[in-house]
């Protein structure tokens, strides 16, 4: 039983009277009037829906559908924007002659069309020049058009890949930050003005208008696929023939992707009909992201059908790529590639590439991901810098060739866009795909040859649900007490506590053991939900060894954490 607080009731009322959304107003009504009735189930259900307010960070805000501050709600957008409008305005340069200006996408989600209407018109409220993008576009599009509109700031609805209730709401920072996502401490600074605006005016006072929102044209598409084309330097394929299958996975990505491989003249890919229209119930998968379980069965489906020799798939809104490979040993008869492999192949080959044509540069991942990224870095003679987790650090690498995370993101050509694009890596592996099939290989041969210069690598996750008490130490705080000296039998030589420094990391709660064989195991709280997260990175001489060592140490790591108090 959770106890409510005395002013719940006046909360409730006054979000019901400000509320323009006729079915988040008539869901609220319901459950305050079970409320008043006695219904302790109701009580909950408000004390959860106002008991928080989703937290603006570095990722803006993404939650569940729903009334009140703790959801994703009209209300919550017109607060978010107008906090962020107020931040553009006193952050703004006194002598500007000309108004800030703003670029607006969203993807296909739920309210998401809505959303992104009402963003343009607070920022016009505000002052700011709003341009509205086509509405249904990947993440990427958004990205580079804040640089190609010369904008302030973009604003992305969308919520990626979580569950389809969900929506979100990304902030793109323009002009010197060249269209990356914000970055501490830009956003405490925001979230305190959305603070303030949410205690001083209600829904309907916050400025808006429309004399300054426009309809962006649609050569902003145009321009991006041409961008995207010409950056991977797509060749077209001369009599080799490759049979593919793409899914968007109910997401936007189809029409720009396609268009990309059309404009790229690449035969057209074998698409998955009951996934290629967005469609915002996600109705063939149990959850939108190509990396669980299940997701890309359809996919699999289609490929034993035509015989692929790739499958392509993006999560809802384009920004991350998932690959597999056809596998005989596999039920399905395909694997899907990791992160970490995918990660490898683009950058061997965008490395190479620099190399062919005497660039110099920087290779750079997030510091979860695989060190196979630094192993490659250095047989190109090329710079290598790990970042935080989020491809708001990666993309801000100064003198980035290629960027990568772990969780199916990749920036192939920071050019054109400063964030992780589903839709150029797509479109390179593709290509790469083609190049290779015209001498008799595979990207599975690539993948070999990668090991066979730097070394074989696998890499593995642990995620435990954590039960959230004040009382009981963290992780974290055990595994500081009483460091490991030894996993599997294999001495830790090093250990790196993020919460004392590191390099020139800001302070994280992250630990970082080496081991003496080269292993490598790091654990991070989760920063979105109460999970804990272990990432374990191997070596050997050939990928099956570094897999051999990967299972010894999973089984070693399981064997102290539940050892663990």
């Amino acid at each position: 039983m959770t106890e409510a607080p005395n002013n719940l009731g006046g909360q409730v009322q006054a979000w019901l009277d400000q509320d323009p959304d006729t079915h988040t107003s008539q869901q609220l009504t319901e459950i305050f009037g079970r409320h008043r009735g006695g219904d302790q189930g109701a009580t909950d259900e408000l004390v959860e829906l106002f008991g928080t307010r989703l937290a603006f960070g570095t990722a803006g805000i993404r939650g569940p559908l729903q009334p009140g501050p703790a959801g994703m709600n009209r209300v919550v957008i017109g607060q978010t924007t107008a906090g962020l409008a107020r931040y553009l305005n006193e952050s703004a340069q006194p002598s500007a002659s000309k108004p800030l200006r703003a670029v607006i996408g969203c993807d296909a989600r739920t309210n998401s069309e809505m959303f992104a209407t009402d963003t343009a018109a607070i920022f016009s409220g505000y002052g700011i020049e709003a341009i509205l993008l086509p509405p249904f576009l990947p993440t990427p599009v958004l990205a580079f058009a804040v640089r190609y509109l010369g904008a302030d700031v973009g604003v992305m609805v969308t919520a990626s890949h979580n569950p389809p209730l969900d929506n979100g709401y990304k902030v793109y920072l323009g002009q010197k930050d060249e269209g990356s996502q914000i970055v501490p401490p830009i956003d405490s600074l925001i979230e305190a003005h959305i603070t303030q605006v949410s205690h001083s005016i209600t829904w309907d006072i916050i400025p808006r208008s429309t004399d300054l929102v426009r309809q962006a044209h649609p050569d902003v598409v145009e321009a991006y696929i041409a961008a995207t084309v010409a950056s991977v330097a797509a060749k077209r394929p001369e009599g080799t023939k490759l049979s593919v299958v793409y899914t968007p996975m109910h997401g936007v990505g189809a029409g720009t992707f396609l268009a990309a491989v059309s404009a790229a003249g690449f035969p057209p890919l074998h698409s998955v009909s009951e996934q290629v229209e967005p469609d915002a119930a996600f109705p063939t998968v149990a959850f939108p992201n190509p990396e669980e379980k299940g997701a890309l069965d359809l996919s699999f489906a289609l490929a034993r059908e035509v015989s692929a020799d790739l499958v392509i798939a993006h999560d809802p809104d384009a920004d991350r790529l998932a690959l597999a490979l056809p596998d005989s040993g596999a039920e399905a008869g395909y694997s899907s590639l990791t992160g970490n492999q995918v990660g490898a192949i683009l950058g061997w080959h965008v490395a190479e590439r620099a190399k062919a044509l005497g660039q110099h540069g920087v290779l750079a991942n997030s510091l979860v991901s695989s060190p196979v990224l630094g192993k490659i870095a250095q047989h190109f003679g090329l710079a290598h810098e790990e970042t935080l987790t989020g491809f708001k650090y990666v993309s801000r690498v100064p003198g980035l060739l290629f960027g990568f995370e772990e969780a199916l993101g990749y920036l192939v050509d920071p050019e054109v866009v400063r964030d992780k694009d589903g839709i150029s890596a797509g479109l390179m592996a593709l290509d790469l795909a083609y190049s290779l099939a015209e001498k008799g290989q595979t990207l599975a041969d690539y993948l070999h040859q990668i090991e066979a210069a730097v070394g074989g690598f696998a890499s593995g996750q642990i995620t435990l649900r954590l039960e959230s008490s004040d009382t009981t130490p963290s992780v974290t705080d055990i595994l500081r007490s009483t460091p490991p000296e030894v996993l599997g039998g294999v001495a830790v030589s090093h250990v790196d506590d993020f919460e004392k420094g590191v390099g020139t990391f800001p302070v994280e709660n992250i630990l970082r053991y080496y081991l003496a064989d080269g292993s490598r195991v790091i654990v991070r709280p989760s920063g979105t939900e109460p999970k804990l997260k272990i990432y374990l990175d191997t070596e050997g001489a050939t990928g099956e060894a570094a897999r051999e060592a990967l299972a010894a140490l999973e089984v070693a790591v399981r064997e102290l954490l539940e050892t663990l108090p």
